[in-house]
């Protein structure tokens, strides 16, 4: 009977887990689908809309240090419960005006929140999940691709169904917060606050900062979330730009993000499998170069191609840039120090690119530049392997 209570405490911590993963994309990625209404909308140039995503995933890596001090001082349910109360209040201020300003400060305040969250997560999943880890991350990671995918999909269709009010459209995501801190609230033994304590005291983890295979790790996750949140932003203005309509551009993001989806939780468990972080890191790699290739240089029917190759490429990307610092850790106070450095450092150095392109954008009239820093993203993320190697 203890048996089967602790399986069905189990299933509801992963369970809670996946519909608080659900939250930490849309407020970021809701935007990309309304790029260029929102530019139309607040007469601002399109380098200020990428800012409405760089400012978000440079706060991810500007307060990811925070986690640790935070899980320490109020336990994991309390911590992320807070972090769930500060999403529910970005996303629902937005529903009061049409005002880049607001944009801007419901912006970092979700980056600080899902910053936090993200480290905090993984020493969870990492303490409560020794033997299964993987596949928890999976589930982790598959709960973010479908809160990606859903803010893909569904933005523009709020949009057009409240009368074409974006600030509906970006603001209503604060009811999928909600719904999560009460599954969380509900689901998460009072407990996890104590254990943690006691746990945090007497454990001992390696500083990340001093280690060469950390900041290769670091490197990689920066390279690959540049690569997501660039494209979350981007795909839609540029297949626009290649003469579709919102509506045809908005539904081959959702394609690429269902893919994307699907692989976040068919990767971990194909990696439990073939382990090679390597080899998985090359294939996709090679895809990814051959998906850019197509989505510049092609049109029509390849388009859906080019967009079905990149779905799958960031469908693995981004699960093993969560596996990597968890690899390394020796406890959960290691697998929140190490993520928290990871996240930190990877996140900002990735709120870099969409503002780039942006900048370049504004400036050429078109996305030649675009397509030459996808492919850069690529092959960098190809090189990073052997780095990894290196500091093995």
């Amino acid at each position: 009977m203890a048996k089967r209570q602790w399986t069905i405490s189990l299933i509801l911590m992963v369970v809670s887990i996946f519909f608080v993963a659900l939250n930490m994309r849309p407020a970021v990625t809701g935007i990309g689908p309304l790029f260029n209404v929102l530019m139309t909308s607040l007469h601002v140039s399109s380098t200020s809309i990428s800012l409405l995503t760089s400012i978000p995933v440079f706060c991810m890596g500007l307060f990811a240090s925070l986690a640790v001090p935070l899980q320490r001082k109020i336990g994991t349910k309390s911590a992320i419960a807070l972090l769930l109360v500060i999403l529910i209040l970005a996303n629902g201020l937005r529903f009061l005006q049409e005002s880049y300003l607001l944009l801007v400060m419901t912006s970092f305040a979700a980056g600080l929140a899902i910053a936090i969250m993200g480290p905090i997560l993984n020493a969870y999943i990492k303490n409560k999940f020794p033997q299964r880890f993987t596949t928890v991350v999976g589930i982790y990671s598959f709960g973010i691709g479908i809160g990606a995918t859903l803010s893909a999909a569904l933005s523009v269709t709020f949009y057009q169904s409240f009368g074409n009010s974006w600030t509906v459209a970006l603001g209503i995501w604060a009811l999928l917060a909600v719904m999560a801190l009460v599954i969380w609230l509900w689901a998460i033994p009072a407990q996890s606050n104590e254990q943690l304590q006691r746990i945090t005291t007497i454990e001992h983890a390696r500083n990340p900062w001093t280690s060469g295979r950390a900041w290769a790790i670091l490197l990689y996750f920066g390279l690959q979330t540049s690569l997501f949140f660039s494209m979350m932003a981007w795909l839609t203005p540029l297949l626009q730009d290649k003469g579709m309509s919102l509506e045809t551009a908005s539904v081959m993001l959702t394609f690429m993000s269902i893919v994307q989806m699907l692989g976040n939780i068919a990767v971990p468990l194909l990696m439990e499998k073939w382990q090679s972080r390597t080899v998985w890191l090359l294939a996709l790699g090679f895809v990814g170069l051959i998906g850019f290739t197509l989505l510049w240089l092609m049109s029509g029917a390849y388009l859906w191609l080019a967009v079905l190759l990149i779905g799958i490429v960031l469908s693995g990307l981004f699960p093993i840039g969560l596996l990597l610092p968890l690899d390394e850790a020796k406890n959960d106070l290691e697998a929140n120090s190490w993520s928290s450095m990871v996240l930190s450092g990877g996140f900002m150095l990735s709120a870099i690119i969409p503002m780039m392109i942006g900048v370049c954008y504004d400036r050429t009239g078109n996305h030649t530049w675009t397509y030459i820093i996808f492919l850069g993203l690529m092959v960098c993320i190809i090189a990073t392997t052997g780095l990894l190697r290196k500091n093995r």
